[in-house]
């Protein structure tokens, strides 16, 4: 009997197969045309032309009329990240950077208020946030980035606000971190929502 089962499987097997072979033979004729081929290879450089031509419009319709850069949680003191966005703002980007380059070295003060010595020049009190410039720096040339990309001609830093960001505890818990949300944005000098 056991014999006889063992036959009889191996006979459906066998039937099985020659039922299925025709139908995969079928499925593998369409895909394998060589006219398809063709056709697609002689259509490939006006596809590429098509999508050239799209990514033009694309670009001019995503042209921005500002350029944005936000950043979360720096290590910088808060305060002196206020002060310097009052000192950056209305400035356009390259002056900016120039001057904060100038904080960085300690050859100009940043004007700020409070019980703080003063300071040579034009302002009453202020201080050299080296590290708080130095972030300042690397976000403004990621806004000069962003405004070239948005095609903005002659951007100027019409927003910037610090906040406070969250503030972890140190080891042993004992002193909390300064953390600093920043957002700057620039627009264009010839728009109207921008002022000199």
């Amino acid at each position: 009997m056991l014999v006889q089962r063992k036959d009889l499987n191996i006979n459906l097997r066998n039937k099985m197969e020659k039922e299925n072979k025709p139908n995969r033979e079928n499925e593998k004729k369409p895909l394998e045309a060589p006219k398809k081929v063709e056709a697609s290879v002689s259509e490939a450089p006006a596809g590429v032309e098509k999508k050239s031509e799209k990514k033009e419009l694309q670009k001019e319709r995503s042209i921005k009329s500002e350029a944005i850069v936000e950043t979360h949680n720096v290590p910088i003191s808060t305060k002196k990240s206020a002060a310097i966005c009052k000192f950056i703002k209305k400035k356009k980007i390259e002056v900016a950077l120039a001057e904060l380059d100038l904080v960085s070295k300690l050859k100009k003060a940043v004007p700020m208020k409070g019980e703080i010595p003063h300071r040579k020049g034009k302002i009453m009190a202020g201080r050299f946030p080296k590290n708080a410039s130095l972030s300042f720096i690397k976000l403004l040339k990621s806004l000069s980035a962003n405004a070239d990309y948005n095609g903005l001609k002659e951007p100027v830093i019409v927003e910037a606000i610090a906040n406070i960001g969250s503030r972890p505890y140190g080891r042993f818990g004992q002193a909390r971190r300064k953390r600093t949300h920043v957002r700057l944005v620039a627009r264009d000098l010839l728009m109207k929502g921008a002022k000199k």
